[in-house]
């Protein structure tokens, strides 16, 4: 077959990949609806029965190996594996089967788990962020596995129950004990946009501090320490670390700078400074005991994010260099994972971008992405990883919903992508 003949042939493959995928609109919609009425809120991230659902969709396929890997119960992941039609590169579909909790249910305007279906719109836990995503993918290795003698090499499909709370039970159990999740490339559908593929994500550092005074009448100031007082300068010192100078690689400021016009309105005014730089940001301050009294403790606790240029061995030290020798302030950092980037020239992200182009039309542009996923853990270990998923609506708020036009183009992207990858890259 001649190349003129072999490139009309993929381009039918393609067209017609297309096509099935917006007949399939129905079915990819039951199955977010089929997701969505399964609770797997954060705590306690039972993934019992959505693990089950996912296994039973893919039970019909010939040769395809699926196991349930669980570290704690009832947090359950599920790991599919099919072959192509001879060795080549591994690539992984990843995703989490967790959700953020409901909160307040009567909040909502339906049942959260309902899954109900209004103005083109999906509505409930988990639809957009991502059980919708969810559904892309168990679409997209179905199909693979039914033309697996159009691509070379190894798809794997994990989906983790442990993401919400940082994937230390799910895909980071899963890249430590099973070989499968380690692979070539990763695609990941967690929330975002499909016009704007995620390429990087920011480091963080949760610290907690507290502070200790000395009681006393809140009329008798002189005879204390407020410990409020103390915990406020502490927090200063903190907030100072926004100023420090960070010096990105070049080649992840291209990126940032290249997708603000596309980037920004989606992800909101400010988007490429706040990717760029140290952010610092209190979540919670308590303190003392009636307005009257010298309060004796205080304390309070922050999220920083750091940005490709700075690495968390730096900023400790310039927190032990804030708060160490400061008197009645006690501090415990309680998490903290690196920056990770995967360079543009990779070629999962080539593929990922040639999609979105085809889906979508336009240039897409890759960026970092401001919040965390599962991909930072890919990317520590080497793996070169991209998030391209549904645009989240309330997210973790009442009445989340997904557009299900998305839900089409989000699958095709990662089909096209995946298929592309396998057979061209």
């Amino acid at each position: 077959m001649d190349e003129e003949t072999t490139a009309a042939h993929g381009s039918a493959t393609i067209a017609q990949l297309l096509q099935d995928v917006k007949c399939a609109k129905d079915n990819l919609v039951e199955l977010t609806r089929a997701l969505v009425r399964i609770p797997t809120e954060t705590p306690t991230s039972d993934t019992t029965e959505a693990v089950r659902l996912v296994a039973n969709e893919l039970a019909d396929l010939r040769d395809v190996e699926v196991r349930t890997i669980t570290a704690k119960e009832p947090i359950r992941n599920l790991v599919a594996k099919v072959h192509g039609s001879k060795p080549g590169k591994r690539l992984v579909l990843n995703g989490h089967l967790d959700t953020y909790p409901v909160g307040d249910a009567d909040s909502w305007s339906d049942d959260p788990f309902s899954a109900n279906i209004r103005e083109g719109r999906l509505y409930g836990r988990g639809s957009s962020d991502m059980k919708g995503g969810l559904a892309c993918l168990i679409y997209v290795f179905r199909t693979l596995a039914g033309m697996r003698d159009l691509w070379t090499g190894e798809l794997c499909l994990t989906l983790a129950g442990d993401e919400e709370t940082m994937g230390v039970l799910g895909s980071r159990y899963l890249l430590e004990t099973c070989v499968e999740a380690r692979g070539d490339a990763m695609l990941n559908a967690d929330v975002g946009s499909p016009k704007v593929p995620r390429i990087g994500e920011k480091g963080m550092i949760w610290i907690d501090v507290r502070a200790s005074g000395r009681p006393a009448h809140g009329a008798h100031v002189h005879m204390g320490e407020n410990a409020i007082d103390i915990l406020r300068t502490a927090m200063d010192a903190l907030s100072g670390l926004t100023s420090l100078h960070v010096n990105p690689p070049q080649e992840v400021a291209q990126t940032i700078n290249s997708a603000k016009p596309v980037s920004e309105p989606l992800g909101g005014a400010g988007e490429a400074e706040v990717l760029g730089s140290i952010t610092v940001n209190f979540g919670t301050i308590a303190g003392g005991h009636s307005a009257n009294l010298v309060p004796d403790w205080a304390k309070a606790s922050a999220d920083i994010r750091l940005p490709m240029g700075v690495s968390v061995a730096e900023i400790e030290k310039e927190i032990c260099r804030c708060l160490a020798l400061r008197p009645g302030i006690q501090f415990d950092i309680v998490r903290r994972y690196e920056p990770t980037w995967t360079s543009p020239s990779e070629p999962i992200v080539d593929a990922i971008l040639d999609a979105c182009g085809t889906v979508l039309g336009g240039a897409p542009r890759a960026n970092m992405r401001v919040g965390a996923s599962d991909a930072r853990l890919f990317r520590a270990e080497g793996i070169p990883s991209v998030v391209c998923g549904l645009t989240p609506h309330n997210l973790g708020g009442p009445d989340e919903y997904v557009d299900i036009s998305e839900l089409v183009d989000v699958t095709q992207i990662h089909l096209l992508a995946a298929l592309d990858y396998l057979t061209n890259r």
